[in-house]
C-alpha cells in the first residue's frame, strides 16, 4: 500500500481516495498501489461496492505529472504506460460495482480512471478532457477505447483529436457521466448508489457486470443470450441464489454471503 492511495471501508462499501495533492497526479507507485488495492478488495468477500474519488475540492485527478516524460526516456515511458494500463484494467475488472465520484478536474489519466469505473457522478464544477495529443502524447490507459464506447465516435474524436474539454453539464448530455450534483456532493451520491448496489446479490452483480462488459467485445446477440442463460444456471450453485429467493418468499431482507 501507499500513502498516495487511501482506503476506508464502510460496511460493504470501500471508499478509495486518490491522495496526491494538489492535483492528485498518478505515479508509478500510486498506480501499483491502486492495482494491489483492487486485487485485495476482490479477495475480500465482505466488499460489494467501490467508490473512487480525489482528495480535496478541485481535482479528481489531473492524470500523470508531465515532468515524468520531459526527458523523452522511452524506458520510463514504457513502465508508466504498463503501470497505467494494468492499474485501470484491474479497476475495470473489480467484481462489484465501482462508482467514480468526480469531485473536480478529471484530465488525461484522471478521466481514464473514472472511465474504468462502472458509473460516474460529477460535481457541477467538474471538467473532463483527454489532452494528451496537445503535448505530443496519447491516452494509453483505455482512453481511446472506453471514450468512444461511452460517448460515441464523434465526441470521442472531438475530445481526443481536437482536445475539447467538457464541463459537467455537457458530460451529462453526451453520456460521459450518469449524474451531475452540486459541488461537494459527489461522494455522498456515489455512496448512496453503492449502498443501493449492496442490496443486490453480489454473486448476481458480478455475473451481470461481466455480461454487460462482454457486449463491448463485438459478440453476436446469440452469444450474449447464450452467456446469459449459462450464468443464470451457474447462480444456482451459489448460496446467494437460495438466500435471495427464500428471503423474498419469507418477506425478509436477504443476508448476502457473496458465495
Amino acid at each position: 500500500m501507499s500513502d498516495l492511495i487511501q482506503l476506508e471501508n464502510r460496511g460493504h462499501v470501500a471508499i478509495l481516495t486518490i491522495n496526491n495533492p494538489p492535483a492528485n497526479t498518478w505515479t508509478e507507485e500510486s498506480l501499483g498501489a491502486l492495482a494491489e488495492t483492487i486485487e485485495a478488495l476482490n479477495a475480500d468477500r465482505s466488499i460489494f461496492a467501490l467508490v473512487v474519488t480525489g482528495q480535496g475540492e478541485k481535482f479528481f485527478s489531473a492524470g500523470a505529472d508531465l515532468k515524468t516524460f520531459a526527458d523523452g526516456d522511452e524506458g520510463r515511458a514504457n513502465r508508466m504506460a504498463q503501470a497505467f494500463g494494468h492499474a485501470f484494467a484491474t479497476l475495470s475488472r473489480f467484481r462489484g460495482v465501482s462508482i467514480a465520484a468526480v469531485n473536480g478536474y478529471a484530465m488525461g489519466g484522471g478521466l481514464e480512471c473514472a472511465m474504468a469505473c462502472d458509473i460516474r457522478i460529477a460535481e457541477e464544477h467538474a471538467q473532463m478532457a483527454l489532452p494528451e495529443a496537445g503535448v505530443g502524447l496519447l491516452p494509453c490507459a483505455g482512453g481511446t477505447q472506453n471514450l468512444p464506447w461511452l460517448v460515441g465516435e464523434g465526441w470521442a474524436k472531438r475530445m481526443i483529436l481536437c482536445g475539447e474539454r467538457v464541463k459537467a453539464d455537457k458530460a451529462l448530455d453526451i453520456g460521459l457521466v450518469e449524474e451531475v450534483v452540486p459541488t461537494g456532493q459527489s461522494l455522498d451520491k456515489a455512496i448512496e448508489l453503492a449502498e443501493m448496489a449492496c442490496k443486490q446479490s453480489p454473486s448476481s452483480i458480478a455475473r451481470c457486470k461481466s455480461l454487460v462488459m462482454s457486449a463491448r467485445d463485438g459478440r453476436s446477440h446469440d452469444d450474449g443470450w447464450r452467456m446469459e442463460r449459462e450464468l443464470f444456471v451457474e447462480l444456482f450453485a451459489t448460496e446467494d441464489q437460495r438466500e435471495g429467493v427464500n428471503a423474498f418468499l419469507e418477506k425478509r431482507k436477504p443476508e448476502w454471503k457473496n458465495r
